[in-house]
């Protein structure tokens, strides 16, 4: 696919489909060139980091007999993020040496809250001309309960969106 494209947010969340979503990006997209005046175009790579709240599916819970409910522990916050840090550098090192194999601009970006929201924040901030997601082939059971990222954002972004289904997977989504 060629255009004048010069903004492609590819969103990846460290599954294979992403992964895939990267790879086909690389592979079937042609960014803008360099031109007198103009400038050339960049890959997106995208990781949406959940709040440590959400990261952890809980908070501790109240004090028993009568404390405080209300009470934030700081180690066990701390430790979620640190955990979050490791989890997100291992994504983007898995994309990165993805894009030691192309010969293409590529910027990562890390941002923190609800992928679905996040992903269509940055698409509106940064201008995005396309935005590329894997989808995780969830059946319409799995879907209905966990919603799935890839349609909010082809829903609520105002650039069009392409999803790289994995071919092994069939048609489930």
């Amino acid at each position: 696919m060629s255009a004048d494209l010069r903004c492609v947010i590819v969103a990846v969340d460290g599954s294979e489909e992403s992964m895939g979503a990267l790879r086909w990006a690389f592979e079937n997209l042609k960014l803008r060139s360099s031109a007198p005046g103009s400038t050339d175009g960049t890959f997106v790579v995208l990781h949406v980091q959940p709040p440590p709240t959400i990261a952890a599916g809980l908070s501790p819970g109240p004090i028993p007999f009568g404390g405080p409910s209300d009470l934030e522990v700081p180690a066990f916050t701390a430790a979620i993020e640190s955990h979050q840090r490791r989890i997100t550098a291992a994504i983007l090192g898995h994309a990165s040496r993805i894009c030691s194999d192309y010969k293409v601009n590529v910027e990562t970006k890390v941002v923190i809250g609800d992928p679905k929201e996040k992903i269509c924040e940055v698409a509106e901030n940064l201008h995005a001309d396309l935005l590329v997601m894997g989808s995780r082939a969830f059946g319409p059971i799995k879907r209905m309960f966990l919603g799935s990222v890839s349609n909010y954002c082809t829903n609520h972004v105002e650039c069009p969106v392409i999803i790289v289904k994995d071919k092994k997977r069939g048609s489930s989504a």
